[in-house]
């Protein structure tokens, strides 16, 4: 992942097969696919890799229940196989969710959901026993050859408030089934990313860099970290830029030939909140509930914190979207309609994000009807084609990403030759049956302690292996936070594209979406990076500059925030090395 590697061979061979654009899950999965059937195929990402709409994910991995009533059976049923094979190929970020149904009707939206299902009409209704029990039944029904997890169960009145007693006691009954959820998805990103580079020098990929049209022929590639550029020459593009497809688009097709707006993304806002009696509570299920209006709403133990969301708001512009006021207070609202009991503070929620869900252009009234499932289409004009993935849900990004490399490869005579429905990657490759026996292991080769092993194990799986070699081959020292220590960053900045502060802080890490970061957590970082950059004090001050703005602009964190954490984190310090 050598950039000025990567800019080299672009100077000396311009021709590139495909070019991806957009490095976001969706990006990522098409690199992959093509890069491992020897494809000369060059990725280019504007911004950091998953940095728009696949770092703002509900950090779900799901099958779709609701969109049942839609009548997406063939998505769903793709989802759910998607999903089973996430959970075999990366059992070290993605694992089972029980998740709680509560049900406060038995027939509503029985009716409605039959007319909803034949397209007579399209608001939302309250869903009850009987609607929700056959979606469940469906669900059942799709994954019985495969049975990775329970079926369905539901429960009466009494038995629910028992479980959770905090529950709108309006309630009438409940239902649990299993999905799946995802710690790490930017990390999932960055595997993904790694595993198509690992076919050879065929493969490339850039972050911080456009291209345009040239016109002298071809297209140029502007690298946003150097101001270097330079022509490529691709045969085929994939605009793979999910909300942002048609504005890619215009820099692709002069402005007589563009085609027809493709997008029509919504804004989907989540909040994380610390709050420890919310959180035991839920006794590790997700409770996926309807607001009062038939909005389907989540809440579920993320990372020692709770995530709740989501809104679904159609928006133009899919560059300035984040969490506004008037969402949070709806989150906030549908939370305290089903858990009347629980108050939320201001100071409770340690960070909010929002991104555009990458929907089909449409013109109905309601977002939630929208079309979830994908597809691509292929644009002609006097360039290159110009093949554009349109929808998808993240579930399902190696599912697309393989139906745009095939049509990819059709057209440009190439036939598969590797299969990835079984390919683990990253840190779910060799994944250990007995964890306490891989550490022990690892701790004899490295010397490092077994705690500090499990965190890293935590953070990165089998991958956890490289880091502690890397760790244990130099000097070391701590950085303010538990678990973390300075060489840790560098292997992640040498090894992993990191440019920018909010790429090692933001998407490397979980530290700002767990509400963990601290400013001294912040400076530390930005020190090790600097070094590692070799910035100068004044490029490290506008970097630091920058990076406070995005977390408070788009993420609701801001420096006087930060700082105040600087206590709690060296008390915690202070209490981890008394116990050590």
């Amino acid at each position: 992942m050598n950039r000025e590697e990567t800019l080299d061979g672009l100077r000396k061979s311009p021709k590139v097969d495909v070019c991806v654009l957009g490095g976001g899950i969706n990006g990522l999965g098409v690199f992959r696919e093509l890069a491992l059937q020897g494809v000369n195929v060059l990725l280019v990402e504007k911004g950091d890799y998953c940095s728009g709409a696949s770092a703002a994910l509900s950090r779900m991995v799901h099958g779709g229940l609701r969109y049942l009533e839609n009548g997406e059976f063939s998505l769903v049923q793709e989802s759910l196989v998607e999903r089973d094979r996430l959970l075999r190929n990366a059992p070290h970020y993605v694992a089972p969710l029980p998740t709680t149904v509560p049900i406060f009707d038995v027939f509503s939206g029985l009716g409605n959901g039959i007319v909803r299902f034949l397209g007579l009409t399209r608001r939302p209704s309250r869903r009850g026993a009987i609607a929700i029990k056959a979606g469940l039944g469906i669900y059942d029904f799709l994954t019985r050859k495969r049975a990775l997890m329970p079926k369905h169960q539901f429960r009466g009145r009494r038995s629910t408030l028992a479980k959770w007693p905090a529950l709108n006691p309006a309630i009438r009954n409940s239902a649990t089934y299993y999905d799946a959820w995802v710690s790490h998805p930017e990390r999932i990103g960055i595997e993904i990313l790694r595993d198509g580079l690992s076919a050879g020098p065929n493969a490339a990929a850039l972050n911080y860099a456009t291209i345009e049209q040239s016109p002298a022929g071809g297209f140029l590639l502007q690298d946003g970290i150097s101001g270097e550029t330079l022509g490529i020459k691709p045969s085929l593009i994939i605009n793979a830029t999910g909300g942002w497809i048609d504005i890619a688009n215009g820099a692709l097709f002069p402005a007589d030939t563009r085609p027809a707006p493709l997008m029509g993304g919504t804004k989907g806002s989540h909040l994380i909140i610390d709050h420890p009696g919310l959180r035991d509570m839920l006794d590790g299920h997700m409770i996926y509930y309807e607001n009062e209006d038939g909005r389907i709403c989540i809440l579920f133990p993320y990372l020692g914190k709770v995530l709740v969301g989501s809104t679904d708001i159609r928006v133009d512009d899919p560059g300035t979207v984040r969490c506004e006021a008037d969402e949070r207070d709806y989150i906030l609202q549908s939370l305290a309609f089903v858990l009347p009991g629980i108050v939320i503070g201001p100071e409770e929620i340690v960070f909010q994000f929002a991104g555009v869900r990458p929907l089909p252009a449409s013109n109905d009234s309601f977002t939630g009807r929208i079309p979830r499932d994908h597809f691509c289409t292929m644009l002609e004009g006097s360039g290159p084609p110009v093949l554009c993935m349109i929808g998808g849900k993240w579930t399902t990004f190696r599912s697309f990403g393989e139906l745009a490399a095939d049509m990819a490869l059709e057209r440009l005579g190439l036939t598969r030759r590797l299969d990835t429905t079984e390919r683990t990657f990253g840190g779910g490759r060799g994944f250990p049956e007995d964890r306490g026996d891989w550490l022990r292991q690892l701790s004899a080769t490295t010397g490092l302690a077994a705690d500090r092993l499990a965190t890293l194990f935590t953070r990165y799986g089998t991958d956890a292996a490289e880091i502690a070699l890397f760790i244990s081959a130099g000097v070391d020292h701590a950085v303010p936070h538990v678990g973390y220590s300075a060489r840790e960053l560098i292997h992640l900045i040498r090894s992993e594209a990191v440019e920018h502060l909010d790429d090692l802080l933001l998407r490397r890490t979980t530290l700002a979406i767990s509400g963990e970061l601290s400013l001294d957590m912040t400076e530390a970082t930005l020190a090790v990076l600097s070094t590692e950059k070799c910035w100068p004090p004044q490029r490290a001050a506008e970097e630091r500059t920058r990076f406070l703005a995005l977390l408070n602009d788009r993420h609701g964190v801001s420096e006087e925030t930060l700082s105040a954490r600087n206590k709690q984190r060296s008390e915690l310090c202070e209490t981890s090395a008394r116990s050590g």
